[in-house]
């Protein structure tokens, strides 16, 4: 099936202040169709309002994290000191200990709960920061709440997997997203089998290096699109908390200088979710 068009999805809204107004403004250009929110930070209930302004208009959805700053949630196990920690050591307890899988399970409804309370409806999507939806010991867990807690169909989750030829056609950080596709591996089935809707076709791993030029890694991601695409995106204003927070800081504002001039190429629209899938 022909590609109709691609979704474009900036990640981390409400990681900081800069990451969200970058996301915002490129929002009110028109220039994505979809953002994932952190709804554990901070800035996530006085920044809601900005953002529910383009229901309708976007995907809006949430961006589980389980490894940056504090969880909503007590996690003694996981997070003892308050703070969630990185990637290997979630997937590593997370595969290894039920009792952690508890504490994840109850992180994922709170920060889904605060998305609700926060925009009055459910995320349009679910994903996750560093991917951490698609690990073994928490997509059980993720899909599970998802099928019991929304209707079916009604909303859809990121699988950030691709086949493995499209994925070295575009050139672009390909070991990195040979990882997180393998990563990936049986995820699409299990959420569709839970009656959750999953794109078909992902890129934008990237190697977060602001001497690249972005506008044509943008450009090599839209090679061999899949039918129902997404290209994920990390565009930011950089502030002084995004550099204690996460590694990826001076490539941000350059993807939201190359995002904001970006031109789609002729008979691959920018679209939302559900146009594509229809």
């Amino acid at each position: 099936m022909m590609a109709k068009g691609f979704i474009l999805c900036a990640d981390d809204f409400a990681l900081t202040e800069g990451v969200s107004r970058a996301i915002l403004d490129l929002l009110a250009q028109g220039k994505l169709t979809a953002t994932g929110a952190m709804t554990n930070r901070p800035h996530w209930r006085r920044l809601a309002p900005d953002l529910s302004a383009f229901a309708g208009k976007a995907d809006l959805g949430m961006h589980l994290n389980l490894t940056c700053a504090a969880p909503l949630s007590a996690m003694p196990r996981l997070a003892p000191g308050g703070i969630l920690p990185g990637l290997k050591d979630v997937a590593r307890a997370a595969a290894l200990s039920h009792a952690v899988r508890a504490e994840i399970a109850t992180e994922i409804a709170r920060q889904l709960d605060a998305f609700e309370e926060a925009l009055g409806r459910p995320p349009d999507f679910v994903d996750g920061h560093q991917h951490v939806h698609v690990l073994p010991g928490v997509r059980r867990a993720l899909l599970d709440i998802l099928a019991r807690r929304y209707p079916a169909g009604s909303l859809y989750v990121r699988d950030p997997a691709d086949r493995l030829s499209a994925i070295r056609a575009r050139g672009v950080a390909v070991g990195k997203a040979f990882v997180i596709a393998g990563l990936a591996t049986g995820f699409r089935s299990a959420a569709l089998k839970r009656g959750l809707r999953v794109n078909r076709g992902f890129s934008g791993v990237a190697p977060f290096d602001p001497q690249r030029d972005f506008a044509a890694d943008l450009a090599r991601f839209l090679i061999e699109p899949g039918p129902c695409h997404l290209v994920m995106c990390h565009p930011g204003f950089v502030d002084d908390e995004l550099a204690s927070l996460d590694p990826v800081v001076a490539s941000r504002p350059v993807e939201h200088a190359a995002i904001a001039a970006f031109v789609p190429p002729p008979g691959l629209p920018l679209s939302r979710f559900g146009a594509l899938e229809a």
